[in-house]
């Protein structure tokens, strides 16, 4: 049921944990358990937003055209010195 731990092993466990921890018991316990709930959340948490970027799947844009646009040019302008002063 536990993976090999016996009844003997419970036992022992058992009367361990009442040796060390005394009349602090419950309140350890209680302890425990919400440590192990705010893990198991954060755990769950974490694999949905996994979940949810292994399912993203984004719709391909269809390019835009625009009626009114400028031709495009092939070259760019050529380049002209402005003209010198001779002074």
């Amino acid at each position: 049921m536990f993976g090999g731990i016996g009844t003997f092993e419970m036992i022992a466990f058992g009367v361990l944990a009442l040796m060390l921890f005394g009349a602090k018991l419950p309140e350890v316990a209680r302890n425990l358990g919400g440590t192990y709930r705010s893990l198991k959340k954060n755990v769950d948490e974490f694999k949905r937003e996994f979940q949810a970027v292994e399912t993203y799947d984004p719709k391909p844009r269809a390019p835009r055209i625009v009626e009114d646009a400028p031709p495009i040019q092939d070259e760019a302008p050529k380049f002209t010195p402005p003209p010198q002063d001779e002074s």
